[in-house]
């Protein structure tokens, strides 16, 4: 009786380890969009924002094509980064899931050693790579390959490609290279029992058990590539710029607050709406959890 009474009284305390977890979302998720939200309706002028309520933010955006243009680059840009994200990181995570004991240790050092660094550090590496005299038309000048420094490497939507597929690729790689390592050896001898060579294996056994990883890796890394900033900021110049790019000049340079909320509430439901269509064919949570 005494170890029921014991095991009952653990369950029912079962729900008060939720609260921590609880309160962190609401104050630091789920607070912060109710204040942006709200935000988007009230004033800002040249003596600051108050909480007057006015739609004329939302009319400024719907009168404005190029808010548009920039959310559909912006869109673009992330399906872009993440398909190429796909590409140069399965390899990488099947690599990883190949390998054994201290081999596989080290070159997992070696794929986080990188991200060591700061964000914005990682980014600038490119301006002495990709520049006028940088490390690739150096590189391409010595082996006479072209006469002259070629200018269409930096300050464009490549740019930005190449920044961001280089800052993301991890979030790509380590749920793929995660899912890839459950996958029963078994399964791939039984493959090759029945006669399926390495392509037939891999394409009928090996990638649909890695899907939970794809998936989970391509919503990650467009979830992020919508968001950024400092990658378009440094590398895209006028024609590279996202979406970020202009909400945060409306609170550093115009302090426009009430604005930006806007268009960041604009860019919030346009990504979930797109996590929600997705969702419709693919469960989120299988996902996440691995399927």
């Amino acid at each position: 009786m005494a170890a029921t009474a014991k095991v009952a009284g653990r369950r029912d305390l079962r729900p008060l380890l939720v609260v921590p977890g609880a309160l962190w979302l609401l104050v630091f998720g789920v607070a912060p969009l109710v204040l942006l939200f709200a935000m988007s309706f009230w004033t800002s002028s040249i003596f600051g924002t108050t909480t007057d309520f006015t739609l004329d933010n939302y009319r400024v955006i719907a009168d404005d094509p190029v808010y548009v243009q920039v959310l559909l680059q912006t869109l673009r840009i992330a399906a872009t980064v993440t398909a190429l994200s796909l590409l140069a990181g399965y390899p990488m995570a099947y690599f990883l899931a190949s390998l054994g004991g201290g081999r596989r240790n080290f070159f997992l050092v070696l794929l986080f050693l990188p991200f060591w660094s700061s964000y914005v550090v990682r980014t600038f590496v490119w301006l002495p790579m990709l520049g006028r005299n940088g490390l690739v038309n150096t590189v391409l000048m010595e082996m006479g390959l072209i006469s002259q420094p070629l200018d269409w490497l930096l300050y464009n939507e490549g740019a930005t490609h190449i920044g961001l597929v280089y800052v993301y690729t991890l979030f790509m790689t380590l749920p793929i290279y995660l899912s890839l390592d459950r996958i029963d050896r078994k399964l791939i001898e039984a493959a090759a029992d029945l006669g399926a060579g390495p392509f037939r294996t891999f394409a009928r056994v090996t990638f649909p058990l890695s899907m939970p990883g794809v998936l989970s890796g391509c919503v990650m890394v467009f979830l992020l590539a919508c968001g950024a900033y400092v990658t378009p900021q440094l590398l895209g110049g006028t024609s590279g710029m996202m979406f970020g790019n202009v909400i945060a000049p409306q609170y550093t340079v115009t302090n426009n607050w009430a604005l930006g909320a806007a268009l960041s509430v604009i860019l919030v439901l346009v990504v979930f709406l797109c996590l929600v269509v997705f969702g419709r064919r693919v469960r989120l949570n299988d996902i996440f959890i691995g399927g």
